[in-house]
Order: C-alpha cells, then structure tokens, then sequence
C-alpha cells in the first residue's frame, strides 16, 4: 500500500544519521544564552531560620494571633447563643420533621398543584 501520509519534503527520520557523544552540543543547533552562575554564597555556615520566623514580626503575628482567637470566641458565642435569625430557625424547624412528616408535606403540596392544574382545564373549557 506504500507510505501515504508521509512527503518527500519531511525531515529524515530521526535515528538515521549518526549519534554523537553525550555532553557534546549538536552541531546544527547553536548555543542557547545561558543566565550567569551566582556567586558563591557562604550558605553552608549560616545557622538558616526557621520557617515564618521574620526578623520584627513577631510582636505583629502574637497580636493577629491573639485577633483571631477573639473572633473565634465571640463566633462560638453567637452561634450557641440561640439567635439564628430567620434562616436558621427554619433550618431547625426543618431538622425537627421527621421523614414521615416531611413526606406528608410534600404530598399535600403535590395534591394542591394538582388540583390547581385541574381547575385550570376545567375553566378552559367553559
């Protein structure tokens, strides 16, 4: 059947020219800029630091600390002092229901839809 998808025109294949040596640049390629090698840091004898530690903020990070734990109080407060407002009441209203209850309501309000259907087609034909 032949070769149809390839031309005359497309690259050689890749493994049919010779290879060359590892760690040498390809001859028909030229050399990419390279960034400059830093100078030598003396990193091997600093003692480093610890991570978040900054030099300063550390009366800065006790006081946001010490923030957030005084909003977390006072959220807590406000979530166990029993004002909801008006969605978290109906929330509890609706975790108060038991499955029973639940179905019946649901059934009510599709009986109401339909008989509201039915009216509709009764009083389209009159």
């Amino acid at each position: 059947m032949g070769n149809i998808c390839s031309r005359a025109s497309n690259d050689p294949e890749a493994f049919s020219s010779p290879g060359r040596v590892v760690g040498t640049n390809p001859s028909n390629q030229s050399a990419a800029p390279r960034a400059s090698v830093p100078a030598k840091a003396n990193w091997k004898n600093s003692p480093g630091r610890t991570l978040g530690d900054s030099a300063g903020a550390q009366g800065d990070s006790d006081e946001a600390r010490s923030n957030a734990a005084i909003a977390a109080q006072k959220r807590a407060e406000t979530a166990s002092s029993g004002n909801k407002g008006k969605l978290g009441s109906k929330l509890a209203a609706q975790k108060a229901k038991t499955q029973t209850q639940t179905l019946n309501e649901a059934s009510e309000t599709e009986r109401a839809t339909r008989a509201q259907d039915d009216q509709r087609e009764v009083a389209a034909y009159q």
